[in-house]
């Protein structure tokens, strides 16, 4: 009777299989590359230097020949750098940070709470809930108006909060780059909810009294994926008006979003959304390329599921036992599952090595023709990137993501103690990650960030940036005097 055969899983160490696969077709050129110029120059000794000489003697051109095959290497030169897209690059950033006077502590908040809906205890307890299992600190801010029992905010407030949000976040970035402000060119302010008329975009250009053929955005309505758009619509502008800036301002104004009624959807808001704006300089300029901290790589925009089912109750009501449901609805989940997946199908080919690309052509091809239930193969995005920035919109959304993405606790790390400082600033969120991860002393030169905004819609945006320099902290950072600190341990409840 024949031995029983040994159990390779255990005796073969199948990451290293893995890893060598990886190797082998990420750089198959080379290996096929090698053996031909091994044999080139084999056959160059073997015949000697004399045979050489005569060989290429034989090879006569004459001077049309030479003519014609330099036009035409100029013509090839001159026409791929003309359709080569323009380098964009991100010169520097500033996150606002927000003064301590505005600082809500979670028994703070509840204890608000309690006065404002005191008719009403049931969204008092489902508020408290929620925030037990957010994963938002006890450091995040809200607008002065929001601290009055009741909140009586008025368009004077949001004003004012606007103001010290954007300008506060615009000064700090022309005091790090040098830029004044009848450099810009180009002016993208995104804010979802709040609209005036003049707009923020009018406001910031008369605060800074920019020149009067700038070319400026208000952009709103449009989520917490709305930084990334800026930064698209900005890249499309730089593509067409050459040696520019474009400055875009991310923010979320909270003071004439408080609510106070009884409807748990939004209710949510007043639980993770907090306090925060960031400006970001952008240049197509050559001379920027050295002192630029990264350059824009690449740029997916996913619209998926813009129906109800994307603005409906984020929160499930509550079951017979009393604990809150899922975090966020099956409904949206599914949505951002699809803007995910699309997102990724757009993204994978431009960014992934040819390892990871064939494991999914042929698990797609395995499904297609010969099993529908073959599980589909997870592309492993840590080979592409060394750093991710997920929009910090709550634990369940950055939980989801590390799932899919099957990503480490570190690779995470950024966007959960984002969402703990600062709670969910919106747009702004992806840049408060990336500060954190440049004051962790983790970005080197060449490193690749993915950064992945989520926002109503429903969007999955991602944007692919290469640093260009060795990044350390900068004294501004409002990471500057908590980093110490951080990673903290988030428990998965917190008693309140």
């Amino acid at each position: 009777m024949p031995s029983t055969l040994p159990n390779f899983s255990n005796s073969v160490k199948l990451k290293y299989v893995k890893r060598g696969y990886q190797v082998l077709v990420n750089h198959l050129f080379t290996f096929l590359l090698i053996p031909l110029m091994a044999g080139i120059l084999l056959e160059v000794l073997r015949i000697g230097p004399d045979e050489t000489l005569k060989l290429w003697s034989s090879l006569r051109f004459d001077f049309v020949q030479v003519l014609v095959a330099i036009f035409l290497i100029v013509i090839i030169t001159t026409v791929y750098f003309m359709s080569k897209p323009r380098p964009i690059y991100l010169v520097d950033y500033s996150c606002f940070k927000p003064p301590f006077t505005c600082r809500v502590p979670s028994s703070t908040f509840m204890e608000h709470s309690k006065l404002i809906l005191i008719d009403n205890p049931k969204s008092v307890e489902f508020q408290m809930r929620i925030l037990e299992r957010s994963g938002v600190g006890e450091e995040t801010c809200l607008p002065p108006a929001i601290h009055y029992i009741p909140p009586t905010p008025t368009m004077e407030d949001a004003r004012s909060e606007a103001e010290l949000l954007i300008f506060s976040a615009i000064d700090n970035l022309f005091n790090k780059t040098g830029i004044k402000a009848k450099d810009i060119d180009i002016l993208v302010v995104n804010c979802s909810l709040f609209c005036p008329t003049p707009s923020l975009s009018a406001m910031v250009v008369n605060k800074y009294k920019m020149r009067s053929n700038i070319r400026s955005f208000n952009l709103s309505g449009m989520g917490c994926s709305a930084g990334l758009l800026s930064v698209d619509l900005a890249r499309d502008l730089l593509q067409v008006h050459p040696n520019s800036y474009a400055l875009i301002v991310s923010t979320e104004i909270m003071t004439p979003n408080y609510y106070s009624g009884n409807n748990r959807a939004m209710l949510l808001p007043n639980c993770l959304f907090r306090m925060g704006s960031a400006a970001i300089l952008l240049s197509n300029r050559s001379k920027d390329s050295r002192r630029a901290k990264y350059r824009l790589v690449h740029l997916v925009r996913t619209h998926k599921g813009a129906d109800d089912k994307a603005y409906r109750c984020v929160y499930q009501e509550e079951d017979p036992q009393g604990k809150v449901g899922t975090a966020l609805s099956k409904d949206l989940m599914a949505i951002a599952g699809e803007a995910l997946k699309s997102n990724i199908t757009t993204m994978g080919p431009l960014v992934l090595p040819a390892s990871e690309q064939l494991l999914f052509l042929f698990t797609l091809i395995g499904k297609k023709l010969f099993n529908p239930k073959l599980k589909p193969y997870i592309p492993d995005f840590k080979q592409a990137f060394e750093h991710f920035c997920i929009h910090a919109g709550g634990r369940a959304v950055i939980d989801e993501l590390q799932k899919n993405l099957q990503l480490s606790a570190e690779h995470v790390e950024p966007s959960r103690m984002t969402l703990h400082r600062f709670g969910n600033t919106s747009s702004s969120s992806l840049w408060y990650e990336l500060d954190y991860i440049e004051a962790k002393g983790r970005m080197k030169k060449g490193d690749r960030v993915w950064q992945i905004a989520f926002g109503s819609g429903f969007k999955c945006n991602s944007a692919v940036w290469k640093c260009n320099r060795n990044i350390k902290m900068s004294t501004d950072s409002p990471w500057a005097d908590c980093i110490d600190r951080y990673p903290v341990h988030i428990p998965e409840i917190v008693k309140l």
